[in-house]
């Protein structure tokens, strides 16, 4: 028997065979590879089964030698399904068309909900979410993810603490934690600042304790610089002491750069696919013929879709090849070693404080081998030695 399945997709018929020798025929039929399924008497000369349609033309020299008579009695399968919807096609029409723009519908924006915010929030939210192009009416797979959107929106409103961003059917839904900023009551404990690293005392800044340094001082990592007892010997008083002492410090670095330098770049051009992802098979929309990049990265976005509240085991996917350049770039030794002293610098000031200022910079040693520029450079830097100590009772 064939597969059901097959059976309904190419067509088939119930038959009826009226006559004294139907066992004959359906004899006939076998020997003549026709499937037939489903047999069943229904009386002394009349039998019932199925046949497939492309089968159907095959019968009448069979009927010719057996003195049957045929008749066909119901018609299953997509061929007349088909033929019954083309007669009715206004109908038929009117249900494509409403699937269809129900699958429209529901993947488009159609509400925009913000929870938590202050006005003044939410309208800078709601600014930052048209910025990005999230509006009624929006094609919900043309838009960037949730994740995404989240980090937009987060980076751009300063007011708020932490924005989350849910796509519930057709509507954006924004929940806003605001920042709440305790008051400032801040109570500083009896201490003594002192330094936390080695240096020269550049310049410093006290509001409050006694200094125990001055200008070009050498001071050790521990030494203390403003103590925190203050007034006249047997009036004392114990205070925390504030301020700042900036002092020079002395850094080294060696950093290498090789003198030809291979590295792969974007170049801007590019070739986009679009395809229907239905149950992770891919069926290509737009964009069939490959590319010819040698050499090319991929990048790929995914966007479900939704029917009303349910998300259907279909995609869109866009997929975007985008052509690499490999470029091989060689230096001459002075260029070289301005890199190097541009990558030392820049790797020095990750590790200094923000308010940290790189006052000198010295190149101690600079030797070429093996293709390569090596240096080893001393940069004096200004920045805040400070750090504190707290009084304990006693002292």
């Amino acid at each position: 028997m064939k597969n059901v399945w097959l059976n309904y997709l190419y067509g088939y018929v119930r038959m009826r065979i009226d006559g004294p020798y139907g066992e004959r025929f359906l004899n006939r039929c076998i020997e003549y590879d026709i499937h037939i399924w489903n047999i069943k008497r229904v009386g002394d000369e009349r039998i019932v089964c199925y046949i497939a349609l492309e089968d159907v033309k095959r019968l009448r020299p069979l009927l010719r030698m057996t003195s049957c008579k045929v008749t066909f009695t119901e018609r299953r399968g997509l061929p007349f399904l088909y033929k019954r919807m083309w007669k009715r096609g206004g109908f038929t029409a009117g249900i494509l068309s409403f699937a269809i723009i129900l699958l429209i519908l529901s993947n488009m924006v159609w509400n925009i909900s913000i929870e938590g915010a202050s006005p003044k929030v939410e309208h800078q939210l709601r600014l930052a979410v048209e910025e990005i192009g999230i509006e009624r009416g929006k094609f919900i797979f043309m838009l960037p993810s949730v994740e995404e959107i989240q980090k937009k929106v987060t980076d751009q409103i300063e007011d708020a603490t932490w924005i989350g961003v849910k796509l519930n059917g057709t509507t954006f839904q924004f929940s806003v934690v605001e920042q709440t900023l305790p008051e400032k009551q801040e109570t500083l404990n009896p201490r003594h600042l002192v330094a936390k690293k080695k240096a020269i005392i550049h310049d410093m800044f006290i509001e409050q304790g006694q200094v125990l340094v001055r200008r070009n001082d050498f001071v050790n990592k521990g030494d203390l610089l403003v103590s925190g007892f203050i007034g006249k010997e047997g009036n004392t008083q114990i205070v925390p002491a504030i301020g700042s002492v900036l002092g020079e410090i002395w850094y080294k670095s060696e950093v290498t750069v090789p003198l030809v330098n291979h590295f792969e770049t974007l170049t801007g051009e590019g070739k986009t696919y679009h395809y229907l992802s239905v149950f992770n098979f891919d069926l290509p929309i737009w964009g069939w013929k490959k590319h010819s990049f040698e050499k090319a990265e991929p990048f790929e976005r995914k966007h479900s879709i939704q029917l009303l509240n349910w998300t259907l085991p279909v995609q869109y996917k866009k997929k975007q090849w985008l052509e690499k350049n490999e470029i091989e770039r060689e230096y001459t030794v002075d260029e070289a070693v301005q890199v190097a002293k541009k990558m030392a610098k820049e790797e020095l000031q990750e590790r200094l404080p923000e308010d940290a200022l790189i006052k000198g910079e010295k190149v101690l040693h600079q030797d070429v081998e093996n293709g390569k520029v090596k240096l080893k450079l001393h940069y004096q830097v200004i920045e805040d030695i400070t750090t504190e100590q707290p009084i304990i009772q006693g002292d």
